[in-house]
């Protein structure tokens, strides 16, 4: 009996600085479930991309030309329903997070604690799971918090 390898993860990343999306990109194919099948600078080239490629999850910036991330994203969900989108941004507000989520981000992290975060954040969003990264889910409960008093 042969076992048949697990499909691979497909990731598509848009950031409109090339080393991030280089150094993304070392990161995720390094690991032998995922595969990076594209990138874009800017947001209205990530969401036409997205839509020719159709890749399992969109890890995306939230700052970048064209169309920023939120709406790039929320163009993604709305035409590829099964694209899960994973924000990676240097905006840590509630204001951002909240917009990324209400927009259809499955997950959101910083890009100070990318790395070993964005491998696991792709691989909890192709499971259908959200994921958030420590300060960010402290940023939410704090804001909760705050809003509640």
């Amino acid at each position: 009996m042969t076992v048949q390898p697990s499909p691979r993860i497909t990731v598509f990343l848009a950031d409109d600085h090339g080393v991030v999306r280089d150094g993304l990109r070392s990161i995720l194919e390094a690991q032998p479930d995922l595969s990076v099948v594209g990138t874009a600078g800017d947001g209205r080239q990530a969401v036409h991309q997205v839509q020719q490629l159709r890749p399992d999850v969109v890890v995306m910036d939230i700052a970048m030309p064209a169309l920023n991330g939120i709406e790039a994203t929320q163009r993604i969900r709305d035409t590829c329903p099964d694209t899960e989108v994973v924000i990676l941004s240097v905006h840590a507000t509630t204001e951002h997070i909240y917009r990324a989520l209400e927009a259809g981000a499955r997950g959101y992290l910083l890009k100070e604690s990318a790395g070993q975060e964005v491998v696991d954040a792709v691989r909890t969003a192709h499971a259908g799971r959200r994921f958030l990264s420590q300060q960010i889910t402290e940023n939410m409960i704090d804001g909760y918090l705050r809003q509640r008093q």
